[in-house]
């Protein structure tokens, strides 16, 4: 199971990967390994204010639909639109072409509700 080091991930399996004031949000390996096939990411509007720890879409694979958590409140500022197509990427490649949407964050200090890899393991 792969957990990059450089990321930053919550209790729900979601991760971050912050750059200035704006995370790429995705879910993590073990999330989408749990899942199984992914067939349908349900994704927000550009412009949705989110709030952290909040739902912000779902995922839906052959086994179960889960609600995708926001890391982080703020905005939407950009989503994967090849997920609407495409929803099994994130199956091969989770931490990467994966990943599910872009916030600007709007506060920085939510940061520290989230895990680092060595507490993420933990968790899992």
């Amino acid at each position: 199971m792969h957990i990059p080091e450089d990321l930053k991930y919550t209790k729900d399996h979601e991760w971050a990967r912050i750059e200035d004031d704006v995370a790429t949000i995705g879910i993590t390996d073990y999330a989408q390994s749990e899942l199984g096939d992914i067939v349908y990411v349900e994704l927000p509007e550009t412009g949705l204010e989110t709030e952290q720890a909040k739902s912000f879409g779902t995922i839906e694979a052959v086994k179960a639909v889960s609600d995708l958590f926001a890391p982080f409140s703020g905005e939407v500022v950009e989503v994967n639109s090849r997920l609407a197509d495409e929803p099994e990427i994130i199956n091969k490649d989770p931490y990467g072409d994966g990943w599910i949407i872009k916030i600007k964050l709007s506060d920085m200090s939510e940061l520290e509700n989230l895990l680092d890899k060595s507490k993420y393991e933990e968790l899992i």
